[in-house]
């Protein structure tokens, strides 16, 4: 597929509002209107104040939403610091003819910065190219970075034998990792995180099914635990609605799970389900221990969640990307119109969020990194 590239692109002052939370859990001030176009930050602590610094900015790198309006933008998300470019999957894209299915594409997003010798970090232009996944990566959904390439999660296809976990190299084809439970398939493989003792976790939960592109499930919505150097499989987690994003705390000794509950694959919702993000201690073995409620969405559900150097979490949900502190605390809000699925950190500050028909660049505090690249 045709490249295609966006440049000079502006770079617009993000507005920042500090929000009194006594006046707006008392009715006393309306909630904030997040703007059709624009990013806005809300501010609830000083704390999320350092985060932000004094002049956050933010700038559109790709959009939809005046052509095709397909939702390109959707979940993975995967910056590689030593080419500079962002990775994305697309989200379930409706079949052009009645011969084809439903499919989904990763965008490869490369991008061009000003001169870093000024201290200048933005990206003016961005080239973009659409790729169908390689063979094996049946309806890629989440990713990670992975030696130099990306783990990325493949849902599967109605066909027995596919999904599972693969790695995707630079320039070689990609090679499969885990793709069944001890001869069951998964579910629809959605989110991975890779610990530092280069094990590999993962969610699976039932959307595939409900799109009508995957088989029925034949395993519970679990949480799994992988060793690419022995081979061992566990499942580490059950008891959960539909486990989606995953990540660690920067010590590895707490492990943070999305249930997006809530939202069910053929688009119902019901609001008395989780949009819940639960905590777990990562004990000696490994297990997962002290299972407890971290955080309940403010708009929406938490998708995917990602935690920077300090310990602080950041998910994005239906008003953007929420950021707690470790206590749980809601510390602030960075609103996106339509919300946020997933986002990465890039360089020095800086954040990728997905936002289905656009894709934003958001720079932040220089010392505000992610825990994952610690770039």
């Amino acid at each position: 597929m045709a490249a295609v590239t966006n440049a000079d692109i502006p770079v617009e002052p993000t507005i920042v509002h500090v929000v009194n939370r006594l006046a707006e859990s008392s009715g006393r001030s309306k909630p904030l209107q997040p703007s059709k176009d624009e990013l806005t930050i809300i501010q609830y602590s000083d704390a999320f104040a350092e985060l932000i610094g004094p002049s956050p900015t933010h700038s559109l790198l790709l959009s939809t939403s005046s052509n095709s309006k397909n939702p390109f933008f959707h979940e993975a998300c995967v910056f590689l610091p030593a080419h500079d470019e962002l990775y994305t999957t697309s989200n379930l894209l409706q079949a052009t003819s009645s011969s084809n299915f439903p499919t989904i594409l990763i965008s490869r997003v490369k991008l061009l910065r000003t001169d870093r010798l000024s201290g200048d970090n933005n990206v003016h232009t961005v080239e973009w190219a659409k790729m169908r996944p390689p063979p094996g990566i049946d309806m890629p959904n989440g990713g990670v970075n992975y030696k130099d390439g990306i783990l990325f999660c493949a849902q599967g296809t109605a066909q027995t034998g596919t999904g599972g976990i693969y790695y995707m190299p630079r320039g070689k084809p990609p090679q499969a990792l885990v793709t069944n439970f001890h001869g069951r398939d998964f579910n629809s493989v959605n989110d991975v995180v890779v610990a530092k003792d280069g094990a590999i976790w993962f969610t699976d939960p039932c959307y595939g099914h409900e799109q009508d592109f995957r088989q029925r499930p034949k395993l519970p919505c679990h949480v799994y635990r992988f060793d690419p150097e022995t081979g061992d499989l566990r499942v580490m987690a059950d008891g959960l609605g539909r486990p989606n994003g995953i990540a660690f705390s920067p010590s590895e000794s707490t492990l943070y799970v999305t249930d997006t509950d809530h939202i069910h694959g053929d688009g119902s919702k019901d609001p008395l389900r989780a949009s819940t993000i639960y905590a777990f201690d990562v004990a000696p073995g490994p297990f997962l221990a002290n299972k407890r409620l971290f955080a309940f969405a403010a708009v929406g559900f938490p998708d995917g969640i990602k935690c920077d150097i300090y310990g602080n979490v950041y998910s994005g949900c239906g008003d953007g990307v929420e950021v707690w502190d470790s206590a749980g605390s809601l510390i602030g809000r960075i609103l996106v119109p339509g919300g946020v699925a997933n986002f990465s950190f890039g360089k020095d500050g800086e954040m990728f969020l997905c936002a289905e028909q656009n894709l934003w660049r958001l720079q932040l505090a220089r010392q505000t990194k992610g825990a994952l690249l610690g770039i």
